[in-house]
């Protein structure tokens, strides 16, 4: 039998699946007996950890949330995720819109993000350290659904990003294709829900990115490469204009009552922002939805105008009849 420790780790480990677990299937799950297994939660309640009872033949255990966060227990891939993900929000789009006064999200999260990597084995900051350097960071409104990533090849690219090394994967592109690539990684992209990899296709002789979530199993060569100079400003402008050319639809132009430097401070990450005299600016950005831009020209907080397309001025209209509506309503 574990020591009474490790059990109690354990157990803590099942429960914060948050599922029910009938007693007698938990009991066996640790290997001890219902009286041990109730000692157990009792252990986990002396800590703060909400455990409520289901009393009967068909009873159980079952977390429940609690008014007081107590200690979480993670694994590996979990650790490296909830790291990867507090450092996105310290210096991507939650840090671009979080509140400017302290307590902002951006800060919270740079505390949290110190507390974790701080007790952190270093196989684990090695991963981490690795995944922050080598991604660029941006957003974008026309993401659908949260792609699913393998940590395991995120924390791979990584590596042969910051190592320089050429990477092996087999990639699936949108259209079901498969085939194996050759690549010379240069950076990782978050952009809105999805991952992508930038590099130099050996094969093509060309620059690609490829999204994280189509690349399987990639395999380090062992081969260094001098980097090469990308064609584009950045990698994350470099992903977002093969996103444009493939998808884009339509072209929008709109003048925005407000000088261009607060503009271009609330939406120049996704937009072309350039002065238009007598303190207006001129906004322009490339979307395949047209919801998206009603957003971010929301987010400005000034009177605009919209030069095109047209079907922007219905989608306006649209929006404004029903936040009318709603404020009559209420």
């Amino acid at each position: 039998m574990a020591n009474t420790s490790s059990r109690t780790l354990r157990l803590l480990s099942l429960l914060q699946n948050h599922r029910f677990w009938p007693g007698a299937e938990l009991a066996d799950r640790l290997g001890v007996s219902p009286r041990t297994l109730r000692r157990d939660v009792d252990r986990l309640r002396e800590l703060g950890y909400p455990v409520t009872a289901h009393p009967g033949v068909d009873g159980g255990y079952q977390l429940a949330s609690g008014a007081a966060l107590p200690p979480l227990m993670v694994d590996d891939d979990e650790a490296v995720a909830l790291a990867v993900g507090l450092r996105l929000a310290t210096q991507g789009a939650v840090a671009a819109q979080a509140d400017a006064t302290p307590g902002g999200i951006a800060e919270a999260a740079a505390c949290a993000l110190a507390k974790v990597t701080q007790v952190m084995p270093s196989r684990l900051r090695r991963r981490v350290e690795a995944v922050a350097a080598m991604t660029d960071s941006a957003t974008w409104g026309g993401a659908d659904q949260t792609a699913a990533i393998d940590p395991d090849v995120l924390a791979s690219a990584a590596l042969a990003c910051r190592d320089a090394e050429r990477l092996r994967f087999p990639y699936t592109a949108a259209d079901g294709a498969r085939t194996e690539r050759h690549v010379e990684p240069h950076r990782l992209v978050a952009l809105d829900r999805r991952w992508y990899l930038v590099g130099y296709d050996l094969d093509r002789q060309d620059w690609r990115s490829f999204r994280l979530d189509r690349l399987s199993e990639p395999s380090g060569s062992g081969a260094r490469f001098r980097p090469r100079e990308l064609p584009a400003e950045d990698a994350a402008a470099f992903v977002r204009a093969g996103i444009s050319s493939a998808w884009n639809t339509y072209e929008v132009d709109v003048v925005v009552d407000a000088p261009a430097d607060q503009v271009r401070a609330r939406i120049g990450r996704w937009a072309t922002v350039d002065p238009a005299g007598g303190g207006r600016c001129r906004v322009r950005m490339s979307t395949d939805s047209l919801d998206w831009p009603l957003m971010a020209l929301g987010t400005v907080g000034a009177e605009f105008s919209v030069v095109s397309p047209p079907e922007l001025v219905d989608q306006v209209r649209d929006w404004g009849g029903r936040f009318s509506r709603a404020a009559r309503a209420g």
